[in-house]
């Protein structure tokens, strides 16, 4: 089995926000496969099921997701986990894929990688740097700019497209012919 998280945070507050970019990958995953909700409380988060793979949305909050995806992962023992994520040291739009290494800062790879461990796959989504001086917080947690959510749709189906390259086929190949910018 194999468990795809988006990484995001809950209610309608945070849907069209920058932080929240893992959520849509998985949503338009959810739109394709049209699983089946196998979600528990223990889960604390929307999960379900397609053939071999679970796909998990956490509802505990960015900061505290690795309670949502340790349960996940002790539950169905996955062979690969692999975790879409925002990304401000990329530019808007940039998909790059990496296993293991350090959050840079992230606090839901934070917690994850504290409670779960940090070896999985990681779909990287840049969201760009806040300009000026707009604090990390205020961005990430800001709607998309009209730009911006003219090209969400095409990214986020880039992402999906992704995640599922590397269902089926190893890392080195999905980072030399998906690493791309839904700007290009």
């Amino acid at each position: 089995m194999t468990l795809i998280v988006g990484l995001g945070n809950p209610t309608k507050r945070y849907e069209r926000t920058r932080h929240n970019a893992g959520f849509l990958a998985v949503d338009r995953l959810i739109e394709r496969l049209k699983p089946v909700d196998i979600s528990k409380s223990a889960f604390k988060g929307a999960t379900l099921k397609s053939g071999d793979l679970a796909l998990l949305k956490p509802t505990t909050y960015m900061n505290l997701c690795g309670e949502s995806v340790c349960a996940v992962k002790n539950f169905y023992k996955p062979e690969t986990i692999i975790v879409a994520h925002d990304d401000i040291d990329l530019p808007f739009g940039a998909l790059r894929f990496k296993f293991g290494g350090a959050s840079g800062g992230h606090n839901g790879l934070k917690s994850i990688d504290a409670l779960c461990g940090a070896e999985y796959v990681r779909v990287r989504m840049g969201v760009g740097r806040p300009s000026g001086d707009q604090n990390v917080v205020d961005y990430l947690l800001s709607v998309w700019s009209a730009d911006e959510a003219a090209l969400l749709d095409k990214w986020t189906n880039q992402a999906a497209d992704a995640i599922l390259d590397l269902v089926c086929s190893p890392l080195e190949r999905v980072q030399s012919t998906r690493t791309q910018s839904c700007a290009q």
